[in-house]
């Protein structure tokens, strides 16, 4: 069961005051049975408190974030955006961002219906076509959405109603407990339609004459057609209209290479694709396999400094595997390209605005005679920043001289597409052990990061920004890119403690890879990585885990999350042999977390998490509800990238290419008992959402994996991983057949 509570006391026996919410007795039983369930032993008296150093150098994202930048740079065109109202007195919002099932629509119209004083069913929104001149204020990423508009939505509802001719409201209340909208728990404006199947998807488009396309790529990410040795056989085969060879290409990103089937039913295409007999060519990733990308990636990175005299020096060095979005939309996209005329384009885009400009490139056709329409996205969470599969689809109706509804088959979806990274990081953790007189500290924390480069080549999501994030062109790895990956980096991870000296460095290789940003692609491995090093300090220096985060916590807001949390958890509390809590503390874009979950390692490759509790602050929460889901979903992505999915490389090519291959969390895997609770709105701004909550579910659950097996987690994913008889490189599957 699942319950989103927005009340503040944290347990019945405890009343809501400063300082730790456990009390004495439950948290020394606490020390002593998280101490015995990781096989430590801890003195029988709690240790003082250290006096913590301060974090060195300050951490600038205290201060400014990448959702910062933005907003700063949304802001000049937020004007430009369209809020109407008409006759009947509903407001209509034109959203230049891409809703993907994060619920930003109804969080907008929560907040447009609360300055205007009206009820959600005089609030519509839809998505905005590619509009250029809004700049850089049509990009979706880095839990920003609502956080840019929150500023605006005043002079948005202002605006409409001075077009009607009437004056402006009173505007929002400023105390909390007046809201009538803001802070309810409401449906999502597009639930219904979701679960019934009448929100049209991209491959929902009736776009009249287009043709079902699919596509087979090769046996390497970046590899190449040789030849078509079939070619007349497929173009006779029932129901195929082209067989297209898609070479290489593409303005600002390089385009997917292939041989694309048009026919009059995708079963038709996908039968045409499985038989083309195609040579494949070598790309620049053979020979890579999972092995070679961890001795590289390790090798990146420079020796971290040494621990001085009589220092402690907690050494790790931490692997994750490439991974894939996985969403249940694969990549598709509908272009109707009329030669030297005009383009239309159809497709989920968290970028449309550089999309057009990059397509009207690529077609060599103005800006103007190309339209972009946003599709609602079934799951993106980064993998749309980009328009591969735009790419393809206009190439193949240009090629056509037909309107093209291309969609990817699910192996190639996760074989092909932009993945999440492979990464190695190696930490060293320096402490002053305790002394009769003094209490155990920590004097530095390094993190160095080596990784396979992160494409951030759409920029702000407009030509400029994107060209300038390509530059050299035709590179792999652009120091315009590396410009912007550094950027990113240095303004979405930190850290929410005082560990004294502290750095974390980057080192990204440039290998040719399809990448792009995963649900906090930096931050979720970096701070996963830190909150499990932060359970090794405490046990160096017997501690409990919660008391010795509740030590070294350098923000208030930080503790309150994890104090409730520890409250609401009963952390502590007696767990059977085999079973264990975990716990973590998170900051990222202005929101703070805490979770603590329990976990089932009595079969150590085959945990399971039974039980997570997950408190959030994300200053003022507008949809609880909301909130809520993304918290579960953060939840379950946890469960999927700590436990149970990586792909595997093998000579350039991830193996996997199924739900069943590439283990994305089921209902099976996730714990029956959740409980979010969202902390009450004290007056602090609108904080982001959207990446929030999976760092602390990954580090609770590593954490806990760690007492309730005695193993180190260090190589994810921590499950053992099935064996599995991989579709051969550069094939397609052959059709599902029932049992």
């Amino acid at each position: 069961m699942s319950t989103a509570r927005t009340d503040l006391p944290i347990a019945a026996e405890d009343p809501p005051a400063a300082g730790f919410a456990v009390k004495r007795r439950t948290l020394l039983g606490s020390a002593l049975g998280s101490a015995a369930a990781a096989g430590l032993t801890l003195p029988l008296a709690t240790p003082a408190h250290a006096l913590p150093l301060p974090l060195t150098p300050p951490d600038s994202v205290d201060n400014y974030d990448v959702a910062d930048s933005l907003v700063q740079f949304g802001a000049p065109t937020m004007p430009l955006v369209k809020l109407t109202l008409d006759g009947d007195g509903v407001y209509t919002l034109e959203l230049p961002r891409l809703e993907q099932g994060t619920g930003i629509s109804t969080a907008l119209a929560m907040m447009i219906a609360e300055e205007a004083h009206v009820g959600l069913d005089k609030v519509r929104v839809v998505s905005a076509d590619a509009s250029p001149e809004l700049m850089y204020n049509q990009i979706t990423g880095g839990s920003s959405s609502v956080r840019c508009f929150a500023p605006v939505i005043g002079a948005l509802v202002a605006k409409a109603r001075l077009a009607t001719g009437l004056p402006p409201t009173t505007g929002t209340p400023g105390d909390p407990s007046q809201f009538q909208v803001i802070g309810k728990r409401v449906t999502k404006l597009d639930a219904r339609d979701i679960v019934t199947g009448r929100k049209k998807f991209t491959m929902d488009q009736a776009v009249p004459g287009a043709k079902p396309t699919m596509l087979r790529m090769p046996s390497q990410i970046r590899g190449t057609v040789v030849s078509v040795n079939n070619l007349a056989v497929v173009q006779a085969m029932p129901g195929v209209l082209a067989v297209v060879v898609v070479p290489p290409g593409g303005t600002v990103v390089p385009r997917q290479v292939g041989v694309a089937v048009m026919a009059e039913t995708f079963g038709q295409a996908w039968d045409a694709c499985r038989a083309l007999d195609i040579t494949w060519g070598d790309g620049p990733n053979k020979g890579q396999t999972d092995a070679t990308l961890k001795q590289t990636l390790s090798a990146a990175i420079p020796p971290l400094l040494p621990a001085g005299p009589g220092q402690i020096a907690i050494d790790a060095e931490f692997s994750f595997p490439a991974a894939t979005h996985c969403p249940l939309e694969v990549e598709c996209a509908i272009a109707d390209v009329r030669a030297g005329l005009f383009a239309e384009i159809w497709a989920g885009l968290q970028t449309p605005i550089v999309t057009q400009q990059a397509i009207a490139a690529d077609l060599g056709l103005l800006e103007t005679q190309v339209k972009v329409h946003v599709v609602p996205s079934g799951g993106s969470f980064g993998r749309r920043l980009f328009w591969d599969p735009v790419q393809i689809a206009a190439y193949v109706s240009q090629a056509t001289g037909r309107p093209c509804k291309l969609m990817y088959h699910r192996s190639d979806d996760i074989r092909h597409t932009r993945l999440r990274p492979p990464q190695v990081h190696k930490v060293r953790a320096t402490l002053l052990p305790p002394t009769l007189l003094l209490p155990g500290n920590v004097v530095s924390y390094q993190q160095s990061i080596g990784i396979v480069r992160l494409d951030a080549r759409h920029g702000y999501g407009e030509i400029g920004t994107a060209l300038g994030g390509s530059l050299p062109p035709g590179a792999p790895a652009p120091l315009g890119n590396l410009g912007y990956e550094e950027f990113f980096f240095k303004t979405m991870v930190a850290s929410p403690y005082n560990f004294g000296v502290s750095a974390k460095l980057l080192f990204p290789v440039g290998l040719d890879w399809n990448t792009v940003s995963f649900r906090s692609v930096h931050i979720n491995p970096a701070r996963t990585v830190e909150e499990i090093m932060v359970d090794e300090m405490a046990a160096a220096l017997n501690k409990d885990p919660v008391a010795f985060r509740l030590e070294f916590l350098r923000l208030p807001r930080a503790r309150a999350v994890l104090q409730r949390c520890a409250g609401a958890a009963q952390w502590g509390k007696s767990m059977p042999a085999g079973f264990a809590q975990g716990v973590a503390v998170h900051m990222e874009s202005r929101s703070f977390s805490a979770c603590i979950v329990e976990l089932d390692g009595r079969d150590p490759n085959n945990c399971k998490v039974t039980r997570a509790t997950l408190v959030i602050d994300v200053g003022r929460p507008i949809s609880p509800s909301g909130i809520e889901q993304q918290c579960l979903g953060g939840i379950s992505d946890a469960i999927t990238l700590v436990f149970n999915a990586g792909l595997t490389i093998q000579d350039g090519l991830p193996l996997e290419g199924s739900y069943n291959q590439f283990r994305y969390t089921k209902q099976r895997d996730f714990p029956k008992a959740v409980e979010i609770i969202v902390m009450p709105d004290v007056g602090d701004p609108v904080a982001g959402m959207g990446e929030v909550a999976m760092s602390a579910p990954s580090g609770a659950m590593c954490n806990a994996y760690a007492r309730a097996t005695g193993r180190k987690p260090r190589t994810f994913p921590l499950n053992a991983r099935a064996a599995f008889t991989p579709t051969p490189p550069g094939q397609l599957p052959p059709p599902a057949v029932a049992a």
